[in-house]
């Protein structure tokens, strides 16, 4: 077990509690996926369900409705399995396997290749039901999104490939992109029935308002972790990266990430003040102005809920569970 202390963390947002539908979408998702032919090793499996993700889903979307929970639940699965087959697997390790399997992905995700394989006819699927009766500019951020979360895997593994490792500040923009929150501050629109106009998503605030919430859960992720990280060789993790760039303990390492991630959650509170500023500048009335205010009043939740997460799933409670799968090519599911 691990010698590492976590601080106490600085959480300023109060929970709204759990979606009642939690047991229904966690069997809703295996489901899918024995439907979807994404076959699972057993190690695999018991990951997966140490990972929980019918909890994190209940718990950043606590009032979605079950179909839109389903719905979420099952692109948090999908986006698990390629969480793990880069990240842990061989194949993160491999620039050319990862640079084909991405952009085939993409090539999915826009509807310019048909999908082979089951994790991209899984893709294709997802993408069918989400983007049904969504307005054309939601489904270009949810597409930019989407892609930039892809190929962070393919940045990672090129960085490996060359024995880089990047700077601390480097990387935190890098992990912005790489926690995947900002999808699901889009799928967040679809239950919340919103539809933000581009001017609104313009705002300085919306943005650092948006950045901050996924800066938030990226270090949430790093800090619970590393320990998993560490021991796969993985040094795309903050924590490690503020260790060699301070030279000091891990320990302090892990304390001096809990400061910073305080300052994160007070980078919310100011972005929401700001924004709210900017609404009035901006005279934006109506729906928009609707809009914007759901997602001052939703944000906080999704960060706490995300915060709550991972104190209680076992993919980060338990480092000492973690079992290598090992492979020495992509997976079946990824197998075109």
């Amino acid at each position: 077990m691990s010698k590492i202390t976590l601080p106490e963390f600085h959480m300023p947002f109060e929970s709204t509690g759990c979606n009642p539908g939690i047991q229904a979408t966690r069997q809703a998702a295996w489901e899918w996926a024995a439907e979807n032919d994404l076959v699972l090793s057993p190690v695999a499996q018991k990951k997966m369900v140490r990972t929980r993700p019918e909890l994190w889903i209940s718990l950043i979307f606590p009032e979605a409705s079950q179909e839109h929970l389903d719905l979420f639940c099952q692109w948090l699965f999908w986006a698990f399995l390629v969480d793990d087959e880069f990240d842990d697997g061989p194949a993160g390790r491999d620039p050319h396997v990862c640079e084909e399997a991405i952009a085939r992905l993409v090539d999915v995700l826009d509807g310019t290749s048909a999908p082979n394989g089951p994790m991209e006819h899984a893709l294709d699927g997802l993408m069918m039901r989400t983007c049904e009766d969504r307005s054309l500019r939601w489904v270009r951020q949810f597409r930019r999104d989407t892609v930039g979360w892809l190929w962070t895997y393919y940045a990672e593994a090129v960085d490996r490939a060359a024995g880089h490792v990047p700077s601390t500040a480097d990387f935190v923009k890098h992990r912005r992109d790489s926690v995947a929150m900002q999808p699901f501050l889009d799928l967040h629109e679809i239950t919340a029935g919103i539809d933000l106009p581009e001017s609104a998503r313009s705002l300085p605030a919306y943005i650092a308002l948006r950045n901050a919430v996924a800066d938030h859960s990226g270090l949430c992720n790093d800090i619970c972790s590393f320990e998993k990280e560490a021991m796969l060789g993985y040094e795309h993790n903050t924590v490690r990266l503020i260790q060699r760039d301070r030279g000091g303990t891990l320990q302090e390492a892990v304390d001096e990430a809990g400061i910073w991630l305080a300052r994160i959650a007070d980078r919310v509170q100011r972005a929401e003040k700001e924004l709210v500023e900017e609404i009035e500048a901006a005279r934006i009335d109506g729906p928009a102005r609707a809009a914007l205010e759901r997602c001052v009043q939703d944000y906080r939740g999704l960060v706490r809920g995300d915060f709550d997460y991972h104190a209680r799933a076992e993919r980060y409670t338990r480092p000492d569970l973690m079992e290598v799968d090992e492979q020495h090519s992509l997976s079946r599911n990824f197998a075109a």
